[in-house]
């Protein structure tokens, strides 16, 4: 197939995908999905060989968000049962890290619900991060608080943060549909700041919020742009109780296609499989890892994940191999640039920075600026393909009763 092997060259030489031929991947059918997902397996195993990232969710204070985001279950008004309470100490956020850890997480990703962290937050985030070094070493943390104001990701940085969550979520132009109570120039001037600030600048989507082929297409050519080192993709679980929740328009082929063009379009950043995999994907997760190098261990944030068990025999069942602590996992010529602080080169049109790949090498994602709710969840029971148009399906959501902020341990 022309398509894919043009797509392939392009992806080996880190060249961006023109629209037509993003769009094209998105159109496949499903006769061809094993060959997009071959096609994009070779771009994926170039720059990261067959190792997979693990990332552990820490929820620091749920719900209680003055937002209005559709999609989110700790939005304002939002009537999903979830748990909420306020911040937790950085010794409970340090403890629930060391379970993540424990399990073979990489990275640990604080989260908390709001429209942004005030100056007394981000000192209380920088406390916490200091209680997971020191109990966890050469462990990678990633903050996702909401908008930043000026000097707050700077903070951030000095107190030990490796790297910055806030997704775009969806396209420009459809962004007003799904949130009212802040812009999308908002999100990109919070993942501009945590880059300017040395920071690793994580910034993804969610997939299946009624968006067209040409809104995903955007977004993803908007992310490539802003040039962060994750991109974290979700897939929306439309949880009861959220203006979104009779939305259920994936199938596992739609995820699949939707995550090979985000590897021909980024071909050497850390796409992170995030929200929603267990539910749309269902027993098509082990051929994403094929596109995808880095996913979520265990639990989310308002809702179970997959058991964290079920997640390394995953890996491992499908010949791919966690990877260690002391791995580097972006490819050289992206680590290098990021230690002098990004070079943001999508910006700047075409390929990215550097030259030479990397022999070996690995984020939202920890989540959105309200926490991160984008529909993490598991399911129970087997699923039909697609639900039917306007279907609410609670059944598919495991609402999170565990972790953080319970009695109960972690299921990592």
């Amino acid at each position: 197939m022309d398509l894919l092997n043009t797509l392939v060259e392009k992806g080996l030489r880190r060249e961006l995908p023109t629209r037509e031929e993003a769009l094209a991947v998105l159109a496949t059918s499903d006769d061809r999905l094993l060959d997009v997902v071959a096609a994009a397996g070779k771009v994926r195993r170039q720059w990261f060989g067959r190792r997979v990232k693990l990332n552990y969710l820490v929820n620091l204070k749920s719900g209680l968000c003055p937002e209005d985001c559709s999609y989110c279950s700790q939005r304002l008004g939002s009537k999903a049962e979830i748990l909420k309470y306020t911040w937790l100490k950085p010794e409970e956020a340090s403890q629930a890290a060391a379970a993540g850890v424990a399990g073979g997480a990489k990275r640990v990703c604080l989260v908390a619900s709001g429209r942004g962290p005030t100056d007394r937050d981000v000192e209380r985030v920088g406390k916490t991060i200091e209680a997971i070094k020191e109990q966890n070493e050469g462990v990678e943390v990633c903050a996702c608080l909401g908008l930043l104001s000026d000097g707050q990701a700077e903070r951030l940085k000095d107190a030990g943060a490796d790297a910055y969550n806030h997704n775009l979520n969806t396209s420009e132009a459809t962004y007003g549909q799904i949130t009212k109570t802040h812009t999308y120039a908002d999100r990109v001037d919070t993942v501009q700041k945590a880059h300017a600030a040395g920071l690793s600048a994580c910034s993804g989507l969610i997939a299946g919020m009624g968006e067209s082929d040409e809104d995903l297409v955007d977004v993803v050519y908007s992310l490539r742009a802003l040039d962060p080192d994750s991109v974290p993709v979700n897939f929306l679980i439309p949880f009861e109780g959220t203006p979104l929740a009779k939305e259920w328009n994936l199938t596992p082929q739609r995820c699949l296609r939707i995550l090979a063009m985000v590897r021909f379009v980024c071909p050497d950043v850390e796409v992170r499989l995030a929200g929603g995999r267990e539910v749309h994907l269902r027993s098509m997760q082990p051929l994403a890892l094929h596109l995808v190098n880095s996913i979520f261990l265990g639990d989310y944030l308002t809702s179970e994940g997959q058991a964290g068990q079920a997640d390394l025999d995953m890996i491992a069942d499908a010949g791919f191999e966690v990877e260690g602590a002391g791995t580097t996992t972006l490819p050289a010529h992206r680590s290098e640039q990021g230690a002098a602080g990004g070079c943001g080169s999508g910006a700047a049109g075409g390929s990215l920075c550097g030259s030479a790949p990397a022999d070996s090498a690995d984020a939202p994602g920890c989540g959105s600026a309200c926490g991160g709710c984008s529909g993490h969840a598991e399911h129970e029971a087997p699923a039909p393909a697609q639900a039917e148009a306007g279907e609410v399906r609670p059944d598919l959501v495991a609402v999170r009763r565990r972790g953080a902020g319970t009695d109960l341990a972690p299921n990592a």
